[in-house]
């Protein structure tokens, strides 16, 4: 990244990462109801990875999926708005935390059934293939998930067909409150299971912007040459517990330790300063995002509840039998 790419890299995950703060304290205010699943640590991935990508590319994200959202050109106000079930929210109060959409950017949709998009992201860039496109399909997805029956399917047909998919694990080490290590039979969950079906299998340090945005543009250039899928595994650590309901007492203390000091948003501002950007440049940058977090956090509780008679509406599509041809 040239400093001026970076530098916006870094403002956009310094607006997530208030967003997850900003979400953090609402829930806690009552203001956000059910749970939420903060990415607060994961923002270099979504960034750097949507940084090498094009517009009109596809994304799935996991429940833990309000970076990608953001990444992918949801605004903080329409993300807040949708968790605060607003009518103004990002799916106008229908998908809550666990299902963000913006399908106009080529976001589509968060899940909250581990795995379960895996195989979507498949069928996403088998159409791209049908349609004589070259878009790309990518799914993001947990360490977890990658112990899911949905995981191997997804990887065996995308191999079989050479589609034009990369699948991204983040791997915060955790699958819920459970290491992964602990229940996996291999060191690498994601990368070291890519050889079983012929296709390239890498790890980056998913906390680096630039090793993230490097690394996927690469793999997203293999994909679009017809060369077929990849598996990349983005090693990160979340700030907060799984959920709102759990407080991570689990994860060691020397751990937790060692992983904040490897924080995204050092990591990129250390370069920024390295690269010659004045400190004064990158504070503004900081000052920018909380400014933009706190008008959308406004903007969110001034917003209207959503009109009961919209509940059914983009809910159930009739096209019959027309889509099958």
């Amino acid at each position: 990244m040239e400093p001026a790419e970076l530098l916006a890299a870094y403002e956009q995950m310094a607006v997530i990462r208030r967003t997850e703060k900003a979400a953090h304290d609402l829930f806690l205010q009552g203001l956000v109801k059910g749970t939420t699943h903060l990415a607060a640590g994961h923002e270099a991935i979504a960034v750097g990875a949507s940084a090498a990508l094009r517009p009109d590319d596809y994304v799935f994200a996991t429940y833990r999926g309000h970076h990608h959202a953001m990444a992918r050109g949801a605004t903080p106000e329409e993300c807040l708005a949708e968790l605060m079930s607003r009518a103004t929210g990002l799916c106008k109060a229908k998908g809550g935390s666990m299902h963000l959409t913006k399908a106009s950017t080529g976001m589509l949709g968060s899940y909250a059934i581990v795995g379960a998009h895996l195989p979507m992201a498949v069928g996403a860039a088998w159409s791209a293939r049908l349609r004589g496109t070259d878009r790309i399909a990518v799914a993001f997805f947990g360490d977890g998930a990658t112990n899911i029956g949905a995981f191997h399917e997804a990887l065996n047909l995308a191999a079989v067909w050479k589609l034009p998919v990369l699948f991204v694990c983040e791997n915060n080490l955790y699958m819920e409150y459970t290491p992964i290590a602990d229940v996996t039979a291999v060191a690498r969950p994601a990368a070291d299971r890519a050889p079983a079906y012929g296709i390239p299998g890498e790890v980056v340090d998913g906390n680096d912007v630039v090793a993230v945005q490097e690394t996927v543009a690469r793999l997203a250039a293999r994909a679009r040459a017809g060369d077929g899928p990849a598996l990349l595994e983005a090693r990160t650590y979340r700030h907060f517990g799984h959920s709102r309901a759990d407080p991570a007492t689990y994860r060691p203390a020397e751990e937790v330790e060692r992983w904040l000091k490897h924080d995204p948003l050092d990591l990129a501002r250390g370069r920024l300063i390295e690269s010659g950007v004045p400190e004064a440049v990158v504070h503004e940058a900081d000052e920018r995002a909380t400014t933009a977090v706190q008008k959308a956090v406004e903007a969110a509780k001034a917003a209207p509840a959503p009109d009961p008679d919209e509940a059914l509406t983009d809910v159930w599509a009739d096209g019959g039998a027309a889509w099958r041809t």
